[in-house]
């Protein structure tokens, strides 16, 4: 039997449609704007796989590790807050947050590259290792320092994080206020802490500046001379 070139193509199309019920492997996922893939477009139903196991795989932002979901634009009638493409991470390199953290995705792909080169090693296997993350803020809108008339906080731009201590799998926790000085968490603290460095654009801690002696404050805004580390 001759088959026409129009049957061919179907032929074909029917066989790839086969291949990406059965498989994902079977063919490149190349994402595009929207978020779709090629197997999504030709296989609706891997398409609806893909979407759910997208952020429990860690697939949120498009970086392996990061879970949670994305989430609308947050908008305010207070000039300088929102986030244009904001996400709420839940989870960085395996690691829990203690509350889902609403931030954009420079700063939660900061926050995963910070956990697997820095608090991961600085941690090792003490505890267990690394269970998760205490957070003490993510997303609000108000001013620095919660001082009134000053410029508005990365916090209310969903750029920056806190975290007050790192909890292991055995319970223990390192906590930044108690832990900082004399304490055989100390040292795991300070090194973690300096790892920050550079991840993200302003990296704050205890004997900074008054303000933040219980917490690490991380951010990705941009200074003109570099990162600031205190």
């Amino acid at each position: 039997m001759i088959m026409t070139r129009t049957g061919r193509f179907a032929l074909g199309l029917v066989a790839l449609i086969v291949m990406g019920c059965s498989s994902d492997r079977g063919l490149p996922i190349v994402e595009n704007r929207d978020g779709s893939t090629l197997i999504g477009r030709l296989n609706p139903i891997s398409a609806i796989r893909g979407d759910r196991g997208r952020a429990g795989a860690g697939r949120l932002c498009g970086v392996r590790g990061i879970e949670g979901d994305v989430i609308p634009q947050i908008t305010s009638d207070v000039p300088g807050c929102g986030v244009e493409a904001p996400v709420r991470v839940t989870h960085v390199a395996g690691v829990k947050l203690s509350q889902a953290a609403i931030l954009d995705c420079e700063t939660a792909t900061a926050l995963h590259r910070w956990v697997r080169r820095g608090v991961k090693p600085a941690v090792g296997r003490r505890g267990g290792g690394v269970s998760e993350l205490r957070v003490a803020a993510h997303y609000v809108c108000r001013p620095r320092n919660h001082r009134a008339g000053a410029q508005i906080s990365e916090h209310g731009r969903g750029r920056a994080i806190d975290i007050s201590g790192v909890i292991l799998a055995n319970g223990a926790e390192m906590n930044v206020l108690r832990d900082w000085h004399n304490s055989p968490h100390s040292r795991a603290l300070r090194q973690m802490h300096r790892a920050a460095c550079g991840t993200f654009g302003t990296t704050l801690g205890p004997g900074s500046d008054g303000m933040h002696e219980d917490h690490f404050h991380y951010d990705t805004a941009r200074h003109r001379g570099g990162p600031y580390c205190r």
